[in-house]
């Protein structure tokens, strides 16, 4: 409950108590003026009786002594209901006080709480902010952690692409060298041309010393003895 809320109940409970106060207060006047009458009214009958004493007749001095008697028994009760109403008022205005103890208690025990819970939310906002903090930081890492290795693994794959890249050339110029081997090889001694008849009077080239046949390459060296050669 908000404190204008306190706030009007508690008004609302007090609008009537003037007026309640103000009916007892009255009633309290009337009966301390009835009683203060009431008591001059004895005043003036005992002192007629102490003047008229020798003179009255016993039935006459016991007939004045019970309206006296009466007189005072009225006043008494008179001063009962003022008291009974005195008490009754006190404990009017005792009761809006105890409730209003009771009121501002609830309602610091209410901001109590509320400032707990705020704090607590707080906390509990803090933590989670804290959480959320470090679970961004340690996805940060993980992920320069998996860049890294990523980038690491490219690396080693372009050195093992490279790598593998310079084994395939190798082994594809030496398959080349190879294959041009073979090729010059058939070429340069094919089974017919190496069986046909030669002429002992036909010049030879190459290191093979055979006759001329297939492709040949001349050397650029003057001073070359061969000059030909069979590519």
């Amino acid at each position: 409950m908000t404190t204008a809320l306190y706030l009007e109940h508690y008004l609302d409970s007090l609008e009537h108590l003037p007026i309640e106060l103000q009916r007892n207060f009255t009633l309290m006047r009337d009966l301390d003026a009835r009683a203060q009458g009431l008591m001059k009214d004895i005043d003036k009958l005992a002192d007629d009786y102490l003047k008229n004493l020798k003179k009255e007749s016993p039935e006459k001095r016991k007939e004045q002594l019970m309206h006296i008697q009466s007189l005072f028994n009225k006043a008494k009760e008179y001063g009962d209901d003022k008291v009974q109403l005195a008490i009754q008022t006190y404990e009017l205005v005792d009761k809006h006080i105890r409730r209003l103890d009771s009121d501002l208690a609830r309602f610091e025990a209410e901001i109590q709480d509320k400032a707990l819970s705020s704090n607590r939310v707080q906390e509990e906002s803090g933590a989670s902010k804290k959480g959320r903090k470090k679970l961004k930081e340690k996805e940060k890492r993980k992920k320069g952690t998996a860049g890294a290795s990523s980038e690491d693994e490219s690396k080693t794959a372009r050195k093992k692409q490279k790598k593998g890249g310079s084994l395939v050339a190798s082994a594809t110029i030496g398959a080349v060298g190879s294959g041009a081997q073979t090729d010059n090889t058939s070429l340069g001694h094919p089974a017919d041309v190496l069986d046909m008849p030669v002429d002992p009077n036909e010049p030879t080239y190459c290191l093979c010393h055979q006759v001329s046949y297939g492709e040949m390459i001349g050397c650029d060296n003057p001073d070359c003895p061969i000059e030909w050669f069979h590519f």
